[in-house]
């Protein structure tokens, strides 16, 4: 029951994410925007508001338990996802906001998403024996990603239609009905879940540490910690490349191959990288699992697998920004995702495994810092694109403005091409810091 409800909610989670990135166009024709580039600053509050409020969340589930905050978290952010229906809604002679109130409503539901996967870390190291952690915390990435590979199409069949089908609801009732569901999650999660196992609570000591997560916190050795230092790093330059996924990809694809194949293979195709991470999410853990029987030191394979899966990122990015056509593109970046995620479960099990009663909060650092990383990525794409379709213009000695769509799109798209290069540049990176870890150390 534990798994169920961590498993659903980081679907839920995932839903409410990607249906944004899903919704940019429509979001952005209805404000009025030039393009999907301009809504960066929407994507990018998100992503500042959960990195400064992801550790104080993770505290407080340390201390308080996980049960009160992701009941106080899913209910945040499924307000959120509603109002963000009436953004730029006009009724009555009255507009209800427009650019600057999404970028408001997009900080607000990331301060309120904060510390949801730091405190389903805590729920995992209170309920599962630490040989389980890798495959627990990978069938939670792996609804998560699987959900956020649905959404698209399944946003095609209530949005947009998928060309046999017509829309079912409008953009706006659907963020309506998806902050409904968070609602009735909660209800269920409030009535059925504890924080601790009640048949281990009197006899297991790592149980009773819930208790005393209130202790202060060492704060100077957490930060000073080397694994955990190069763990962030890591996670932070492979949320980077990751990001794109959920933000611009949707876009990117109707803008370069819109007449390559029908919406519903559009729709397919852009979340992909999550249903295809969704497997990698899986996996993670069994290939841990699997090294440790050969090399009887589970750190060491963790080290090794999450170095040869960013190596395995390089490599798919360098052959997804030289892709000329749809099938080898998608398949390509989704490739990339694949193994983005079977690194998902080992760096979540180090967070445990260094923060023991402290686990929350190591998780929130590291989810801190990644998420750093995604801000820097949205905002940085949006930047670039922005800057190429200007470039153009100037050459075109036209305002943007007056750019066709077909030359403004394709501007955008050179700019997607110096993003991907970036991408490449990031994951070597990323396979430096795990090559740097050292798992022999006594943590």
């Amino acid at each position: 029951m534990v798994l169920a409800f961590v498993c659903s909610l980081s679907m839920i989670t995932y839903l409410d994410r990607v249906c944004f990135g899903v919704a940019a166009p429509q979001i952005a024709a209805d404000l009025n925007l030039a393009s999907v580039a301009d809504l960066k600053w929407a994507f990018t509050a998100f992503a500042i508001a959960y990195a400064i409020f992801e550790v104080p969340t993770g505290w407080l589930g340390d201390r308080l338990g996980p049960r009160s905050m992701l009941t106080r978290i899913v209910l945040w952010w499924s307000a959120c996802t509603a109002l963000t229906g009436l953004v730029g809604l006009e009724y009555a002679g009255w507009t209800f906001g427009g650019l600057g109130a999404l970028i408001l409503l997009r900080f607000l539901f990331g301060a309120g998403e904060a510390g949801a996967y730091p405190n389903i870390t805590r729920v995992i190291y209170n309920w599962f024996p630490p040989h389980q952690w890798e495959m627990a915390q990978g069938y939670v990435w792996m609804s998560g990603r699987l959900m956020g590979g649905i959404t698209p199409f399944l946003w095609a069949i209530l949005v947009t239609g998928t060309g046999n089908t017509s829309p079912l609801v409008s953009w706006r009732e659907a963020f309506l009905i998806f902050g409904v569901i968070g609602v009735i999650w909660c209800l269920l999660f409030r009535m059925l879940f504890q924080n601790l196992p009640p048949s281990t609570a009197s006899k297991d000591p790592l149980a009773h540490e819930q208790s005393h997560s209130h202790d202060n916190v060492p704060w100077k050795w957490l930060l000073t910690n080397r694994e955990l230092i190069l763990l962030c790093l890591a996670y932070s330059l492979l949320n980077y490349g990751w990001a794109f996924n959920i933000t611009y990809l949707p876009a990117y694809l109707q803008q370069r191959f819109s007449g390559a194949a029908s919406p519903a293979i559009i729709a397919i195709y852009a979340g992909a990288p999550l249903w295809i991470g969704a497997l990698g999410c899986l996996s993670g853990g069994y290939c841990v699992s699997w090294m440790d029987r050969w090399l009887k030191n589970r750190r060491l394979s963790r080290k090794l697998l999450g170095m040869t899966a960013m190596l395995g990122c390089a490599l798919c990015w360098a052959i997804a920004s030289q892709a000329d056509n749809l099938h080898l593109f998608c398949w390509s970046v989704a490739s990339a995702a694949f193994c983005v995620d079977l690194t998902l479960g080992s760096a979540w099990a180090t967070c445990q495994d260094i923060g023991r009663k402290h686990t929350a909060v190591a998780a929130a650092l590291m989810n801190t810092i990644g998420t750093m990383g995604a801000a820097l990525a949205v905002w940085l794409t949006g930047t670039l694109v922005q800057q190429a379709v200007s470039q153009r213009a100037v050459l075109e000695n036209l305002p943007v403005s007056s750019l066709s769509e077909s030359i403004r799109d394709e501007a955008a798209i050179q700019g997607f091409q110096y993003v991907f290069v970036t991408y490449l540049c990031v994951y070597l990176a990323a396979a430096l810091c795990w090559l740097l870890m050292r798992p022999t150390r006594d943590i």
